[in-house]
């Protein structure tokens, strides 16, 4: 069978499934078949369910379909090909493992077994009857599957009584950390967080800043700063008048005397004391980074959450006098 065909029957696949018109376009029917481990000789019966990274889909494409999409294509497809997908619960995201960060180089993507199930029976028998099954399940399909991310998410209680929910990985689990375990032994009930963010999800993905207390921090002198410009965390001190500002280290970004100065400088409106914290999860990490750490500032390990690594001379935790 033509390369063509092939194309031709997976993307009436996807219009069988209810897809919209650009997500049953050439790109989106390649990657179909790439997912489905249909190379153009192949039977549909043979469809497998490969967990595959969108690198790994592309490959294929380019070595059965002779489709060869360059490095940049990467985002277009998982942006408007495999989220589409997994929305309509054509695909699951890391079967494997559902708590990987959604920015995570081992991200994959594999049909799930109703779709599986439909492949088996095209073109013949009772392929249409399987859509129909597929449609009428949708529902209950995209609730299971949220209520399974769900689960996987981190909830953080702030110390309003608020509760959110982290997006999982190591990185937003030491944004977890941070206001259950080093804010009430360092700052304690009179500490406000003024802002955290979902660090995992990209925008694209549905990230979003999930606390960002513009007002209270504009009134502190901090002027608007776009949220990758903040530290990981910022904590205000109402009793001591501190503005804590603390980076989650898990893989790059300690508070270096370059992101000091950066810091400083545009922080420099700032009415109140201001302490720059390092927070790391265990000690390996701590020792990957030492050497990039600024002095007058602080550190502090998850692992060990009673302690304080103090890097300066003059004094402990606190602001430091600026000349």
């Amino acid at each position: 069978m033509s390369k063509e065909q092939k194309l031709r029957e997976a993307q009436e696949l996807l219009r069988a499934l209810g897809l919209p018109k650009k997500q049953y376009n050439q790109r989106s029917a390649w990657v179909f078949l790439a997912l489905a481990n249909i190379r153009p000789e192949d039977d549909w019966g043979n469809a497998q369910a490969p967990m595959l990274p969108t690198v790994d889909i592309m490959q294929f494409i380019r070595e059965h379909y002779g489709q060869d999409y360059k490095p940049n294509s990467r985002e277009t497809i998982r942006r408007q090909t495999l989220h589409q997908f997994e929305q309509a619960r054509i695909v699951d995201r890391n079967r494997d493992d559902p708590s990987r960060p959604t920015n995570s180089k081992d991200n994959n993507y594999s049909l799930n077994q109703p779709i599986i199930d439909v492949l088996m029976e095209y073109p013949n028998a009772a392929w249409q009857q399987k859509i129909e099954e597929y449609k009428e399940d949708l529902h209950n399909l995209q609730e299971l599957y949220q209520r399974k991310l769900d689960m996987e998410k981190i909830p953080v209680r702030l110390p309003s009584g608020q509760e959110i929910k982290l997006s999982p990985g190591k990185h937003n689990q030491l944004h977890a950390d941070i206001v259950h375990e080093f804010c009430p032994r360092f700052i304690g009930e009179s500490g406000l967080v003024l802002y955290i963010g979902d660090t995992a999800s990209s925008r694209s993905e549905g990230g979003k800043l999930l606390v960002l207390e513009a007002t209270q921090l504009e009134a502190l002198g901090v002027p608007p700063m776009s949220h990758d410009k903040l530290p990981d965390v910022v904590v205000y001190d109402e009793k001591r008048e501190w503005l804590f500002l603390i980076e989650a280290v898990t893989s790059h970004g300690p508070v270096s005397p370059k992101r000091w100065i950066e810091l400083e400088k545009a922080l420099e409106t700032c009415k109140v004391g201001r302490v720059y914290v390092t927070a790391f999860p265990d000690t390996a990490e701590f020792r990957r980074h030492a050497a990039d750490i600024a002095w007058e500032t602080e550190v502090w390990i998850a692992e060990n959450p009673d302690h304080m690594i103090h890097f300066n001379g003059d004094r402990f935790l606190g602001p430091h006098k600026r000349q």
